[in-house]
Parts: C-alpha cells; structure tokens; sequence
C-alpha cells in the first residue's frame, strides 16, 4: 500500500472549526490517495431560501429567489417512520393551484424569485398527485421563461412523467430505495425495489434532468441497501446525484440511530467511483452539529459536486485540498445552465458575491 503523509489529515485538524472533530485517519488517508477524484472538480455550496442559514463562512442572500412549496400543507397519508411529515414543515403551504400561482407571482414581483420546488406529502402508495397544478405551472413558464421548477416525483410511470414535461418541469427529484425491507418497515409501503428503478427510467426518458436521492441510513440509521441504489443510479442515464443523511430527531425517539460519519464517508467514496463524472450533490438533511461539519469535511475530500447549507469549515477543507468553490441561491438539485463550466458560471453570477 503506498505510504501516505497523513497531509489532509494535519491540515484539516488545524482547522479551528474542525478543532474538535472526531476523524477517522484511514478514511481520511484513503480520500487522499484518490485525491484526483477531488480536487479536479469545483464544488458548489447551495444555499436555497427556504430557510435561514448563516455560517461564518457563508451567508445567505436574504431574499425568497428559491423557496418550496408543499400541495398538501403538513399533510402526508405514508408517514415514513424516518420523517413523519415534518419535512414539510418549513415549506410554503399551497393546496390550491390558484394559491400557487398567487404566492409565485408575488414572490417575482417583490423577491427576485428565480425558481421554486414544488412538493407535497405523498398518499399510502407513496405517489402525489400534481395534475391539478400543471396547467399553473405551464402558465408561469410562459410568462416567466427564466424561472426554473423542480418537482418531487414520488413514484410515478411513463405517463406522469410525460405530464411533469410537459408542464415545463426542469427538475425532477425521487428517493432511490434499495432494499426491500427498507419500503415495507420504514416507508410502510409494498412496492418492490423495482419500482423506484421504474421511476427513475420514466423520468430518465424524458428531456427533465433528474436528480435522484438516497437517504444513507434510511433503515433506521443502518447502512442498509445504499450500495444497491447507488448501482440502480449507475445503470441509469440521470446525470446527478443527491445523498442526504437520515436524521434521527425526525422520528420517534429510539426508533432511530445516527450513522457514524465513518460509514457517511464510504458510502460518498463508493457514489464518486460509481458514478464517474456525473454530478453528486449533498442536500439539505444531515444530522446537525459536529457530525454535520465532518460529514461535510468528507464530502469535500470526497469529491461530491455540491454541498447544500455547508457546515462551518466546508470552505476552510475546499481550500486546503485546492477545491476552488461557488455559492448559489438554489435548491442542490437544479443545474443551472448546460455543462458543468457553464452552470458555474451562471451560479457564480446568481450568488451575493456576483
């Protein structure tokens, strides 16, 4: 085994907001010897609106131009023991296509609005039913071409895809699931593996880029069927990838446990040698404190793509390595602008700094 000097390592632990965290050396070691995997790609730290977010390395722009709407309030008829419908909870409520239309148009007028995800709790076969909100959406591209909308799918076929599309839907998001005992005891649902792969084709055949999601330690904080979804995602043709990390505090108490940061780590290792060159994206949700702040120390050496909400010393990690960064005011998922070199530069532009 070639011998390494541990140098990210002594320079990532004099790091004073990463003074305190607990890393593990051989993975660190292990990130380095592939460190072309890494440092050859810029890494992008969204920082969307629909919340507050302030670190002592980034701020937000204090302005609306991204937020997320939920068609069914805080309502959701799955109740996945992970979330239990508290992920929709800071999303703008709009349960009528007229209050969706309102809300966006006045968020352009007065807020700079430049996109929006549009979401909902899914019903007991885990599908939501968008149709209603399609001829909305359809009008606001219309009058509004700038405007970039991302959609959360749940699972749906050929057809509703086609709709989504047509519509005028940029973005399509879903969760890949690869274990079966996963569905059944966590999302209470019985549906095969099979049908995420399903999805995830439909929207894969149309001209939407798709973004699919893993929850690494969905099964109750065990690493449990990630590898299987991350081969789903290999065999299809989605050109980006969102990992996020199951969160304890969602669920009831003791139903959960956190994943070590340790397994986090392998598990982005494991994306960035499956999936080449396409784009791999850290969302939202991750375990707060410490463990945040090594998960996305990890991400950074790892060699992911974007990283949503970064933690204090995610930036202080990208200019150890020699990772140049932008920021941008947008959900993780969407790519603005064709290409990486491209989508930089308009992200470069939309953000504070510009």
């Amino acid at each position: 085994m070639t011998d390494f000097s541990n140098q990210w390592l002594n320079a990532i632990q004099a790091i004073e907001d990463l003074e305190d965290a607990d890393f593990n050396a051989a993975l660190i070691v292990e990130m380095e010897r592939r460190a072309a995997a890494a440092t050859t790609r810029p890494v992008r730290f969204s920082t969307p609106t629909f919340k507050e977010y302030e670190t002592s390395e980034l701020q937000s722009c204090g302005k609306n131009s991204f937020p997320a709407f939920s068609i069914t309030a805080a309502g959701c008829a799955l109740m996945c023991d992970h979330c239990e419908a508290r992920i929709l909870e800071p999303m703008i409520p709009a349960v009528k296509p007229e209050i969706l239309d309102r809300k966006v148009r006045e968020l352009i007028e007065h807020e700079d609005l430049q996109g929006f995800l549009l979401s909902g709790g899914s019903n007991r076969r885990n599908e939501i039913n968008y149709s209603r909100f399609y001829p909305v959406i359809e009008k606001l591209k219309r009058d509004f071409p700038h405007l970039r909308v991302a959609i959360h799918t749940a699972l749906t076929d050929e057809q509703g895809a086609r709709d989504m599309e047509a519509a005028g839907v940029d973005t399509a998001m879903l969760d890949i699931i690869g274990a079966e005992e996963t569905i059944k005891d966590v999302y209470h649902l019985d549906r095969p593996v099979e049908d995420f792969e399903r999805t995830l084709d439909a929207v894969c055949s149309t001209s939407m880029q798709v973004s699919p999601h893993i929850v690494i330690g969905l099964h109750y904080g065990r690493i449990l069927g990630e590898e299987n979804a991350l081969d789903i995602i290999a065999r299809s043709t989605c050109q980006a990838l969102v990992l996020v990390v199951i969160m304890p505090f969602y669920a009831r108490p003791g139903t959960f446990v956190t994943p070590s940061t340790t397994d986090v780590g392998h598990i982005f290792m494991a994306a960035r040698e499956k999936l080449g060159d396409r784009q791999l994206l850290l969302g939202c949700a991750r375990p707060p404190g410490m463990h945040k702040r090594v998960t996305d120390a990890y991400a950074v050496m790892a060699g992911l793509d974007g990283i949503a909400f970064p933690a204090d010393g995610a930036v202080a990690v990208a200019d150890t390595i020699g990772r140049p960064f932008h920021q941008a005011h947008a959900c993780c998922s969407v790519k603005l602008g064709q290409g990486l070199e491209r989508g930089l530069s308009t992200l470069s532009n939309s953000s504070c700094a510009a």
